[in-house]
């Protein structure tokens, strides 16, 4: 877990508003609406997200405090899982299905229908014995000072974080300029020289 041991790279997010009074009890009904859960579907293709013990991947239940809530910081991990279809190896295995209908059937070409029925009765069986990729990222909400670290710099996974913790908690996060964290003096230094490609390390 790097945000409770080792080095962190990451986003860092000013929380627009503060707790609620009460919010042990509000955010720990939140956060397990929001936990995640496998897709009822085994074939279902979408990314599905939602939140996760910092402990363990499997772990969805945040009834215990103690186990996400550390003085004034909150400790959690978004989870994303999909299933995808390695396209080349799918594609190959569907034609070959497509000329074994056709030698069967005595035809040259196979109906679009046909060919149709087969794609999708393959897509059933690959993916209801697939593993989805899982893909865990940790966040770290100090609620004193208000602020969030969210421990990856890919946009799209940003983008979902910020999306579900507003679901979550209603409340807004506001991305912060590393400069901003820099003397002032240090910071019209570094934009001067063009420097301000930053990325925060704690």
């Amino acid at each position: 877990m790097g945000i409770l041991k080792g080095p962190l790279s990451a986003r860092r997010y000013s929380v627009l508003g503060e707790p609620p009074e009460g919010f042990r009890i509000t955010y720990t009904e939140a956060l397990n609406a929001f936990a995640f859960h496998e897709p009822a579907s085994k074939t279902k293709t979408e990314e599905v997200h939602g939140w996760v013990l910092s402990q363990n991947l499997l772990d969805n239940d945040f009834s215990d405090l103690d186990q996400w809530l550390f003085n004034h910081y909150a400790i959690f991990q978004l989870r994303t899982d999909v299933k995808r279809l390695p396209s080349n190896y799918f594609k190959a295995h569907l034609e070959r299905e497509c000329k074994a209908w056709c030698e069967a059937e005595g035809k040259e070409r196979i109906p679009r229908n046909i060919k149709q029925e087969l794609k999708d009765n393959l897509e059933f069986e690959w993916l209801t014995r697939a593993f989805p990729t899982v893909r865990t990222t940790e966040a770290c909400w100090n609620m004193a000072e208000g602020y969030v670290l969210f421990h990856s710099h890919s946009d799209k996974a940003n983008d979902t974080f910020r999306k579900l913790f507003l679901q979550t908690f209603s409340l807004e996060l506001s991305p912060v300029n590393p400069l901003d964290l820099l003397p002032e003096e240090l910071a019209d230094a570094l934009e001067q020289t063009g420097g301000t490609d930053l990325r925060m390390e704690t």
